[in-house]
């Protein structure tokens, strides 16, 4: 269902009796995983993030950092402390500074310029910054994210900036694809992940991929994280 940006953010009364029961339907799908239910809360406002926290989720997701940081500042304190925030939309450098102070992991680093401003940030604030690299395998050109070509000439760079924690991979499958072209796309990332880990001896648990329409497919080929926003809230 496609949700035009003048929704984002709306922030409608939901019951977390209701999310509840869309959590423990996906949960049944993937049953067979250890795969992360990450709630995307981008086009939801406030009460949905206590409504998904009262059902048992700890993870969330936004994507447009001023006006996920008011919602984040809103937020109950019990909520804010006991629950980890992903940023997984496209951030600008203006913007890295503030993402970096109110977000735990952001998945969406795909240059080594953005990676190099997100480890300065984090080295002044004593901390490290958990990151997840995006692929673009799709080559979309209306996306973001790396080629493979490109990750490689800059990975060892960026392995190298010490306010960074590297978890992994993550990507967005294009819409209306196949269930076999998504195959073959979530295959790839998980083979390529494999392919930089032997390469440049590192350790990349993680793979984001899969959303509300091929979180299945995605989990079935390795996928460690999923996004769900709509199948929870709606």
């Amino acid at each position: 269902m496609f949700i035009p940006k003048q929704s984002w953010g709306e922030d409608i009364a939901i019951d977390s009796s209701f999310v509840k029961a869309n959590l423990n339907d996906i949960q049944s799908n993937i049953a067979h995983s250890k795969t992360k239910i990450i709630a995307v809360t981008k086009y939801f406002g406030l009460r949905s993030i206590v409504a998904g926290y009262e059902a048992g989720i700890r993870d969330f997701a936004e994507s447009r950092a001023n006006e996920s940081i008011e919602k984040l500042k809103s937020l109950p304190e019990e909520v804010l402390k006991n629950s980890t925030f992903h940023f997984i939309g496209h951030l600008q450098s203006n913007k890295a500074e503030k993402v970096v102070k109110h977000f735990d992991v952001i998945q969406s680093v795909d240059s080594y310029k953005l990676a190099e401003l997100i480890s300065k940030t984090a080295c002044s604030l004593g901390k490290r910054e958990k990151i997840l690299l995006q692929i673009n395998n799709a080559e979309e050109e209306q996306k973001f994210g790396y080629s493979k070509e490109q990750l490689k000439e800059e990975l060892g760079n960026i392995k190298s900036l010490k306010g960074l924690e590297i978890l992994g991979l993550m990507n967005m499958a294009p819409l209306g694809a196949t269930e076999s072209e998504l195959r073959r796309l979530f295959s790839d990332v998980r083979e390529f992940r494999d392919e930089l880990q032997k390469e440049f001896g590192i350790n990349l648990p993680e793979l984001s991929m899969g959303m509300s329409d091929d979180y299945i497919v995605a989990v079935q080929e390795g996928a460690t994280m999923i996004r769900i926003g709509r199948k929870l809230f709606t």
